[in-house]
């Protein structure tokens, strides 16, 4: 299925929810609405469901014009934060429904298949009252999935869930929405959720549609310092520089070596230099810039340790593999190479950005 959004935007009152944009998601394939609270993610997927009208723009499905077509009228599944299924119905009954309205033959069948996928046939006959938060969850997508729906809408399905269940639900949603010929809108937050899922992600900022891609593309070339934001977890470094011959001064008074294009960064004006927080090492590299700091604060996430240190260029955050002890006040130092440093000029628009390995 083809859904194609032409210039539409969406306004209450005085306030702009959406501003004016046009997005085609990629057919059958995984788009990813990444930002922040109140970005315009669920306004958006509203617009899309039929639920709310656009104020200005067309809705397209496949050519044919569908604005202002009530939800109930399109073939659309959707799945929000909270846990909502039929609570005087078993997990049988409530994942078989949309079968049995479509008048489909072997329901039982079908409902054991989706229940073993997403792990929970083994509570086909219980109530969802006597289920954990997660499985819920994993019913009502079991229901949506059986509806078959073309066009399927996730708004923040894992967002109430503890972080382990929702650690194990990306990995199986990857790989059921993978095997499904479903257009599949998923809105999220979080930037790992975004690149474990998407196929393709759209960044939102405040209503305004900033980059669309795909997602290792919109990542690793995010074109603008506010998709660089929405699109990194810990937040993206951001250093402001001065051009200089040969890169940029930064505030530690160090020549930073880069090479950007001719006219890209305009004189006598100051420029940004981005760093991932995995690319600031504890180990160096030839060629490596240093970074010299005290310890902020050290806190230990999944199997990689966040360090924040006040450096001679400012406040900065190190992501390091693997559990390490710092006490505050530890004098460290740090370590990143020149090539790892995305550059935006003095709009906010991106100069130059690290190259891929091979196979990246």
């Amino acid at each position: 299925m083809q859904l194609t959004l032409d210039g539409i935007s969406k306004k209450v009152g005085s306030e702009t929810w959406l501003y004016e944009m046009s997005l085609s998601p990629q057919p059958g394939a995984v788009t990813v609405l990444l930002g922040a609270t109140r970005s315009g993610k669920t306004s958006l997927m509203r617009v899309m469901a039929g639920l709310d009208a656009p104020t200005t723009g067309k809705v397209m499905v496949d050519g044919r014009d569908v604005t202002g077509q009530p939800v109930r009228k399109r073939n659309v599944a959707m799945v929000y934060q909270q846990f909502i299924n039929y609570p005087s119905l078993t997990v049988r009954q409530n994942i078989a429904s949309p079968l049995k309205l479509r008048g489909e033959k072997n329901v039982d069948e079908n409902v054991h298949a989706l229940a073993v996928k997403l792990h929970i046939d083994m509570f086909l006959n219980r109530l969802p009252a006597e289920l954990s938060g997660g499985q819920q969850q994993r019913v009502a997508l079991a229901r949506a999935l059986a509806k078959n729906a073309p066009l399927m809408l996730l708004d923040e399905p894992l967002v109430n869930l503890d972080y382990k269940l929702r650690e194990e639900l990306r990995e199986e949603l990857g790989q059921v929405f993978r095997s499904s010929d479903s257009t599949v809108i998923y809105a999220t937050t979080e930037p790992a959720e975004a690149l474990l899922l998407g196929g393709y992600t759209a960044v939102l900022d405040q209503g305004r549609l900033l980059q669309y891609g795909p997602a290792t593309e919109v990542f690793h070339l995010p074109k603008s310092l506010s998709v660089a934001r929405a699109y990194s977890d810990p937040p993206m470094n951001f250093v402001t520089a001065t051009p200089a011959p040969g890169g940029v001064q930064l505030p530690d008074a160090a020549l930073l070596s880069l090479t950007w294009p001719t006219g890209a960064v305009a004189a006598q004006q100051t420029v940004t230099v981005g760093l991932r927080a995995s690319s600031l090492r504890l180990q160096a590299q030839e060629g490596d810039h240093v970074l010299r700091g005290k310890v902020l604060l050290a806190e230990i996430s999944g199997s990689d340790t966040y360090v924040h240190v006040s450096s001679d260029i400012g406040e900065v955050v190190a992501q390091a593999p693997g559990v390490h002890h710092f006490n505050i006040g530890d004098a460290l130092t740090l370590y990143f190479s020149p090539a790892a440093a995305f550059l935006f000029n003095h709009d906010g628009d991106l100069v130059m950005a690290p190259r891929l390995a091979k196979g990246a």
